[in-house]
Parts: structure tokens; C-alpha cells; sequence
């Protein structure tokens, strides 16, 4: 009977919800089927294992990212746009990040994606060739902008699961590194400028000092082939 009430985009949709709260480590098919008031061996009718499962939530999540209208706006604004759209969608994700490092992920989701990021940069005017570099710097930049928040998610669910004050953890570490960068000139001078919780974590608007000039790169090598 659970089998007919079941789907598997149902089952999808919960994944994502026990990835979001508990992270790979938290996800598993008895306590998907207990989110779900089903059984375990009504989930595996439907998605056989739990890579499946991942690749499938992977997936999905890359239909959140919001698609700029090539049509109604110049490529640089299409390209801030969904590489900010990306970002976003791997800070409500952090699983994400980590998934990439340890299941092979493919889908018309993230093909969707792709299939965009080329037409950007095509649009910029790069040859097929460099419009697929440029959207992998792209994609790397904001893969690897993403992790920091992603490994803090991680990092104290963990110091957390273990008993531990996650936050005083945390906030005694960075205590620590602190006091070390006070042997080092420039660290020392930034230390003067924030305090030991903000010297520890990237500066503000980071992501988007690095997306600027990235895209300021492409536009000065598109001009110097004109």
C-alpha cells in the first residue's frame, strides 16, 4: 500500500529537507522512510540506493537556481546574476559542496545549468572552447566561495553530535588562531582592524570583490581580441 502512496519526487523533496538539517553523514534511508511515515523497504521500491538518492537531490537543487533572460539583458549581467543565483542556492545547500567530492552527480538539472553558462559566455563572445573555460572558472570560484560557510555547517553540527559546545568550540579555536597571527606582520595589522571571530572568517563581500574581477578579466580579454 505505501508503495502506491509514495513517489519518488516525494521522497526527493525529503532527502533534501534530512540533507539540509543533518548533512550526508545524517542521511540514510531508515530515517528518510521515518520523515516520511513509510518503511525503509518502501523508499528502496522507488530509489534503490543512497547514492542514487543523493544524485538525485544534487540534482534537483540546481532547479532552484533562477535563470537570467538572455534575451532582455547584456551577457555580464547574466553571468552575475547566475553565478549569484549558484552561490546562493550552495549556502541553502552545504551539503552540496561535499557531495562533489564524494558521489558522481549528473542531471538535466545541472545539465539545465551548464547548457546556460555556455550561451553566457558564447554571448560575451568567446568561441565555444573559451566560453567552456569560462564558465568553469566561474563554476570553481563559486564552488570554492561556498565551502567556508558549507565546512562551518559541518563542523559544528559535528563538535555538536558530539557532545561538545559547538560554539564556544569554535569560538576558543579561533581565539587560538588569532593569538599565532600575532607573529606575523600583516596578519597582525589586520587583527588591529577586526576581531578574532571576523579575522578567521573571509572579508565582506568577498564573493563579490572575486565575481567582479573575474568578469572584469573576461572583458579585457574580449577586448584585446577585438
Amino acid at each position: 500500500m505505501v508503495r502506491d502512496t509514495l513517489t519518488a519526487d516525494r521522497i526527493v523533496r525529503a532527502a533534501i529537507e534530512l540533507l539540509d538539517e543533518e548533512g550526508l553523514d545524517g542521511l540514510n534511508m531508515r530515517s528518510l522512510a521515518a520523515r516520511l511515515g513509510s518503511a525503509a523497504t518502501a523508499v528502496y521500491w522507488h530509489i534503490k540506493t543512497k547514492d542514487e538518492l543523493v544524485r538525485l537531490a544534487s540534482d534537483a537543487v540546481w532547479l532552484e537556481v533562477e535563470r537570467p533572460d538572455l534575451d532582455a539583458t547584456d551577457w555580464r549581467t547574466a553571468a552575475a546574476a547566475q553565478a549569484t543565483a549558484m552561490h546562493a542556492m550552495l549556502t541553502r545547500h552545504p551539503w552540496l559542496g561535499q557531495a562533489f567530492g564524494s558521489h558522481l552527480m549528473h542531471g538535466p538539472g545541472q545539465a539545465r545549468f551548464d547548457d546556460l553558462s555556455l550561451a553566457v559566455y558564447e554571448k560575451a563572445g568567446f568561441t565555444p572552447a573559451d566560453a567552456d573555460r569560462a564558465a568553469a572558472t566561474v563554476f570553481i570560484f563559486v564552488l570554492g566561495s561556498a565551502l567556508g560557510p558549507a565546512a562551518e555547517v559541518s563542523l559544528k553540527r559535528r563538535l555538536g553530535k558530539n557532545g561538545a559546545d559547538a560554539e564556544q568550540r569554535m569560538a576558543d579555536a579561533m581565539a587560538q588562531a588569532a593569538e599565532v597571527a600575532e607573529a606575523y606582520p600583516r596578519l597582525r595589522a589586520r587583527l588591529g582592524t577586526v576581531s578574532a571571530a571576523q579575522y578567521t572568517a573571509a572579508p565582506d563581500d568577498s564573493f563579490a570583490f572575486g565575481l567582479r574581477a573575474i568578469l572584469d578579466g573576461f572583458e579585457a580579454r574580449l577586448a584585446a581580441e577585438e
